[in-house]
């Protein structure tokens, strides 16, 4: 029997703090739920503004005078929430969380990798290997098993051209400017964007119009208003593809160069050189953390492109 978000909570034991993000106010701590590793993702909610009745006093609380000078006032304020359509913050949890989502969360260094062809083949495939099976056993049951089916806003089962399209857990489901969608596809023989080649390209261009087309015909946005993109390393390993709304800045490295691809732009290369992804360096930067890093070989050989500069 699955435990309620509350009782998790309750039941939460705070060990340490592994990330606090002025910028994104966003708050990762490090917890216990009997016994078990729990991460406890805090995240304050960007304002949900209906233009048409809007009233900057309807949402003050209460208001303390800062310091002012001139025509500019400062001040501190607790602004008015409610559920469900005004929260004041998202609370994610994960629970058992396993050591690779600690330290995929945890402060980090991070370092740039130029990625060979040579070195994906001798390091990064048979650690992409490593990381399937039960890793992203939650994938399958989203895909295969309809766990979470009732936040979908699309299904396609068929096993080739078919995908889910369902909020990601970034989003609150209520703030249009955050809207953050992920595509997962039903076919498991793409891993990654190194596993793509010009044969995928009428797949993809599909995937494509039918993302754009259902969300717009779903919630309030036009096609031009979106940013579809992979990324390289992937969080998993299993082709998906975010849909966010272009307003939504809050996304921190999720969308910074070394991270983000834009599909349009994978489309491109494949009908440019059809084995693109196979032939090419790829540039991206990872944390101390992840796995590849804890490689030693995947480390020298990466420091080799430098010496040899």
């Amino acid at each position: 029997m699955e435990r309620s978000l509350e009782e998790l909570l309750s039941n939460f034991q705070f060990q340490k703090v592994l990330k606090n993000d002025p910028k994104e106010k966003t708050l990762v701590i490090l917890g216990l739920i009997d016994d078990n590793d729990a991460i406890v993702f805090l995240e304050k909610s960007h304002f949900n503004v209906d233009q048409g009745s809007f009233k900057v006093g309807d949402i003050i609380k209460e208001i303390r005078l800062i310091n002012n000078n001139d025509v500019y006032f400062w001040s501190s304020a607790l602004i008015k929430h409610s559920l469900p359509d005004t929260p004041s913050g998202k609370v994610n949890i994960i629970y058992p969380a396993t050591e690779a989502h600690i330290k995929k969360y945890e402060e980090q260094r991070v370092h740039y990798i130029t990625e060979t062809p040579e070195m994906y083949a001798t390091y990064v495939k048979p650690y992409i290997e490593s990381m399937k099976g039960d890793r992203i056993k939650w994938v399958y049951n989203i895909l295969f098993h309809g766990k979470e089916s009732e936040t979908f806003v699309y299904h396609d089962k068929d096993p080739d051209s078919g995908f889910v399209l369902l909020p990601d857990m970034k989003w609150d489901k209520v703030n249009m400017d955050s809207l953050y969608l992920c595509c997962i596809v039903n076919r498991c023989d793409i891993s990654s964007i190194r596993d793509l080649n010009s044969s995928h390209i009428s797949f993809l261009e599909n995937l494509k119009r039918k993302i754009i087309a259902i969300t717009c015909a779903t919630y309030p946005i036009k096609p031009d208003e979106l940013r579809i993109f992979v990324h390289y390393q992937p969080s998993y390993y299993h082709f998906h593809i975010h849909v966010v709304n272009l307003m939504h800045q809050g996304l921190g490295n999720g969308i910074a160069a070394g991270r983000a691809i834009l599909l349009d732009d994978v489309i491109e290369n494949l009908k440019l050189v059809p084995e693109y992804y196979q032939v090419r360096n790829l540039n991206y930067f990872i944390g101390e953390n992840h796995g590849l890093w804890s490689i030693e070989g995947f480390r020298e050989e990466n420091a080799k492109g430098y010496s040899s500069n």
